[in-house]
């Protein structure tokens, strides 16, 4: 075996790993942060996870903002925005719907970019397919109710947008002081919806101390294992494993939640995961093949 295929495996496993933990970490976050969104609600909730996680990757990381360029500022401001938007939807989401629903309905807004991308009757079937599988998800009687689903595809196109965001961001600036700065601008975004609940959280301790835990694991690690992950793969590449979010969401909602989960939901899950996989499988496949 050459040296470049070699190369080229390892950067895709290490790429891969990196995926799999970030998924897993936000997903165990969002899991995690449920006592606080009943407790504050999901808005204040969202921004009191940015503003501890902001403060964490500042003072680890140390960003030199001066020697950031105008490009750098707009790729991190882009990031924080579209991140400030996806949680902050997000978490309306899976205070009115199960995690795992939340996340399907949500990655189908990637989802939807990849397949419309190349429009072929193989990706329209695809679409299909994963249409199939939210109307199993959704159907009456699966706890779905329209506001959540509405917040979940809101947090979907955000999605979408974060995908390139954060590549772009990883590209151009080294380390995780962009991440940093875009978790700064994410914070300040949403500051103003937890203001009102600074006396709740401060008297509690408890409750600080969850969000804390839950801003590390999200913001700190989460997204640090997904920009660490877009430096060796290209977003197409990426979205076959966030194809795979749904399933770790499913999972950890029926450990740590112990949300019931129906045989239309694995069905629908199923559906999701493998229409996913299949369009951005084609995607990456084409990406590679450009690299050549």
């Amino acid at each position: 075996m050459s040296e470049a295929p070699r190369t080229s495996t390892s950067r895709a496993l290490r790429g891969a790993l990196l995926v799999l933990s970030g998924a897993t970490v936000i997903q165990w976050s969002a899991a995690l942060v449920r006592p606080a969104i009943v407790a504050i609600g999901p808005a204040a909730a969202s921004s009191w996870r940015f503003f501890l996680g902001a403060i964490v990757i500042v003072v680890i990381t140390r960003p030199k903002l001066r020697t950031l360029t105008r490009a750098q500022w707009l790729g991190a401001f882009t990031l924080g925005a579209t991140v400030a938007l996806m949680n902050q939807a997000f978490y309306q989401a899976i205070a009115r719907i199960p995690l795992g629903s939340a996340v399907a309905i949500e990655y189908m807004g990637p989802f939807l970019v990849a397949a419309l991308a190349k429009r072929s009757l193989r990706h329209f079937a695809f679409v299909a397919l994963a249409g199939l599988g939210v109307l199993a998800l959704t159907r009456p009687g699966g706890g779905i109710t329209l506001a959540g689903a509405l917040f979940a595809v809101v947090a979907g196109a955000s999605w979408a947008a974060y995908t390139f965001a954060s590549h772009r961001v990883g590209g151009n600036t080294e380390g995780f002081g962009g991440l940093a700065v875009a978790m700064a601008f994410a914070a300040l975004l949403t500051l103003p919806f937890g203001l009102g609940s600074t006396h709740v959280v401060l008297s509690h301790p408890s409750l600080l101390g969850r969000l804390l835990v839950v801003g590390v694991m999200a913001t700190v690690l989460g997204f640090g294992f997904e920009m660490q992950a877009l430096r060796h793969l290209t977003p197409s590449i990426v979205s076959v494993l966030l194809a795979l979010d749904p399933a770790v969401a499913f999972l950890i909602g029926w450990l740590l939640l112990h949300e019931h989960v129906t045989a239309w939901d694995v069905v629908g899950l199923a559906c999701v995961v493998l229409a996913g996989i299949g369009v951005t499988y084609d995607v990456a496949k084409e990406d590679i093949k450009a690299a050549l």
